[in-house]
């Protein structure tokens, strides 16, 4: 049986899932995405404009755009197994089908959310929606993130040392500095509760106690806040151990998959580069796609929208002509985001749909009683 300070962690969770998954930050979200994206690429496209721009659209292979296409299926299918080699130990009548529909939800709210904050949230909203526990799903998402903060870091330190960043100057370096802060700091953070659960509970009371000694009329909810996010992070990291521990081959395969995910993202730029007729290094371009993902991974915009197309704009610059930038920018930031998040946009308002639905019948029936209560 669960412990009371535990069963309060997981519902506190919970709520903040649901205060995420919510229409109105959705709507939101979405409009800045689509906003920023839009300005930014109509910048870049002012900027590099020679006069070629839109001529050079008659000239794309739509051979190498149909392949993008089937690897954006590779993209989606890895995507949704890297999920599902958990889920099936921990419930095989869960489908592979939900897996896929819980990642592409995952990258929609990673979309319109900064920093990927609503990307995990989704993940689990789809699968406790298919039967999977709101724990079980929530370890999954757990394990998937430590994969994704071993890798990157790791790909991130390749890429620096396989291309030439003499010539990278302005915000470049400091949104690399600011990624690698970022991931590092997830990454320690990721490692300290899962394997001394019991030092991120001290640091965390202890945070709680200096801040209420700033603010003494607040002690009672930071003392109930502490209490809580331990019991949390011990649940997880108890479910986390039991679900590697039984399953030892689980997590270095979710490393393979998760190498092999983002390899076939990288490579999906040179295959667009080879659409535009740019005949450029495979290495140096799955390089600066590394450092671009690496970038704005955390970024504080929806999606990375206005970091990841600047980002684009100087890196890939260098090897692609100014009156391709713009169309190989919107290119690239379709097949690695804005045909998923579609995808995603439509298992996500299904199911808000379909809650909406649930709750109208519990409301008229609620509705019903009171007015048959003999006391109404």
């Amino acid at each position: 049986m669960t412990p009371p300070n535990q069963q309060i962690a997981i519902a506190a969770d919970k709520q903040e899932i649901k205060k995420v998954f919510n229409k109105n930050i959705i709507i939101k979200g979405a409009f800045w995405f689509a906003l920023i994206t839009v300005i930014t690429i109509a910048g870049i496209f002012f900027y590099t404009n020679t006069g070629n721009t839109l001529n050079a659209l008659t000239h794309i292979s739509y051979k190498y755009i149909a392949i993008c296409f089937l690897m954006l299926a590779v993209d989606l299918t890895l995507g949704g197994w890297r999920n599902h080699i958990y889920v099936r130990k921990l419930n095989p009548e869960v489908s592979a089908w939900v897996s896929f529909r819980a990642n592409v939800a995952n990258m929609f709210m990673g979309a319109v959310t900064p920093a990927h904050g609503g990307a995990g949230p989704a993940q689990i909203y789809v699968y406790t929606s298919a039967g999977v526990t709101f724990i079980d799903s929530f370890a999954i998402n757990l394990i998937n993130l430590g994969a994704t903060l071993i890798f990157m870091p790791l790909a991130g330190f390749v890429a620096i040392m396989m291309m030439d960043t003499s010539t990278i100057s302005g915000i470049i370096p400091a949104m690399l500095r600011y990624g690698f802060s970022f991931f590092l700091l997830f990454l320690m953070a990721f490692l300290l509760a899962f394997w001394k659960p019991v030092w991120v509970g001290a640091i965390i009371r202890k945070i709680a106690n200096g801040l209420a000694s700033l603010f003494p009329n607040k002690r009672r909810d930071l003392t109930k806040w502490a209490n809580s996010s331990y019991s949390g992070i011990n649940k997880y990291q108890q479910t986390c151990s039991v679900i590697l521990k039984q399953n030892p081959s689980l997590f270095p395969l979710s490393l393979v998959i998760t190498t092999l995910l983002y390899l076939n993202k990288y490579c999906l730029q040179y295959i667009i580069l080879l659409g535009l007729g740019v005949n450029a290094s495979l290495v140096q371009v799955i390089s600066i796609q590394v450092l671009i993902q690496f970038m704005i991974y955390f970024a504080p915009s929806p999606g990375g929208s206005g970091f990841a197309e600047v980002g684009i704009s100087v890196l890939f610059g260098r090897i692609v002509p100014n009156a391709l930038l713009p169309i190989f920018t919107l290119l690239q930031r379709s097949f690695l985001l804005f045909f998923p998040a579609l995808i995603g946009a439509y298992v996500v308002i299904n199911l808000l749909r379909k809650d909406s639905m649930k709750k109208i019948p519990a409301t008229a029936k609620s509705k019903r009683e009171m007015s048959e209560s003999p006391f109404s």
